[in-house]
């Protein structure tokens, strides 16, 4: 499947691993529901570490992707939901470990508070 990335230098540049926009081909599009770092096996939420939940949630992530026949580069959307912005570089380092260039493009929000008291969730928007 093949993405085209869009970019204006009328916008700013992206200040991390995503594209400013991604233009998908004609095919079946599926919108993912969040995920949060829960562990699948026992429902319980990752709680060793930020880097943990956040790693456990991409992983949640990708596992829905894959059960759609979709693979990650056939994500042209992701957003991103954290309680506290201090530590959106970090969810950056993760993401850019989890995709590879050129990313899809991204939303970011703060939020009070997730379900099950998580500190991040993903979603995703998927073409395939």
């Amino acid at each position: 499947m093949s993405h085209q990335i869009i970019h204006s230098d009328q916008a700013p540049s992206a200040v991390g691993p995503y594209s400013q926009a991604v233009g998908a081909a004609k095919g079946t599009t599926y919108y993912l529901s969040g995920q949060i770092g829960l562990e699948p096996q026992s429902g319980s939420l990752v709680e060793s570490s930020f880097h943990n939940q956040v790693r456990q949630a991409f992983d949640n992530l990708l596992a829905v992707i894959e059960a759609c026949g979709a693979q990650r580069t056939d994500v042209v959307k992701l957003t991103l939901y954290l309680t506290d912005l201090s530590r959106f570089g970090e969810v950056n380092t993760i993401m850019a470990e989890v995709f590879d260039e050129p990313y899809p493009a991204r939303s970011t929000l703060g939020v009070s508070s997730l379900p099950k008291g998580a500190s991040f969730e993903v979603d995703a928007v998927v073409v395939v």
